[in-house]
């Protein structure tokens, strides 16, 4: 069997179903995560951590209710969401790193958006999971075909 065949045999299959309940994963797995650091080992978030939140948290409820409901559409109202809280991502890391200057960052008040309160194996931080957790989810979304898009 040639490999294209093999590719399009299995994207009619499981896999773009299965997309969606990793989506689902990933939002759930940050936002518990997310909750953890902040109500159980006390680490306050930054604005720019919020922002993210307002962001991750829907995503969750949109999601599941989309598998639930089994709507075509949810696509359609998850993305957007999802995009919205990846550009803020993006700009927190860029900013995290030092690449965008700390003097036009949201973050007077409270605690510093590059204030360093984990970093796991010398990279891991808050932030760049944050970020990781956006593209997944925005990739799942955006690689998922419900049924009527599989049958156009």
């Amino acid at each position: 069997m040639e490999k294209s065949e093999q590719i399009r045999n299995l994207q009619e299959g499981k896999l773009p179903d299965n997309l969606l309940y990793l989506a689902w994963i990933i939002a759930l797995v940050a936002t518990v995560g997310s909750l953890f650091f902040s109500e159980v080992m006390q680490l306050p978030p930054c604005v720019l951590c919020w922002y993210q939140r307002i962001a991750m948290y829907p995503l969750v409820v949109i999601i599941g209710i989309g598998i639930v409901m089994r709507d075509s559409r949810m696509k359609n109202y998850a993305l957007p969401v999802c995009l919205i809280g990846l550009v803020i991502s993006i700009y927190h890391n860029l900013l995290y790193y030092g690449i965008i200057p700390e003097s036009i960052t949201p973050c007077t008040q409270g605690i510093s958006c590059t204030s360093r309160q984990i970093e796991w194996l010398g990279f891991i931080t808050i932030p760049l999971m944050a970020l990781a957790a956006f593209v997944g989810v925005a990739l799942c979304l955006l690689f998922y075909k419900s049924e009527t898009e599989r049958d156009k």
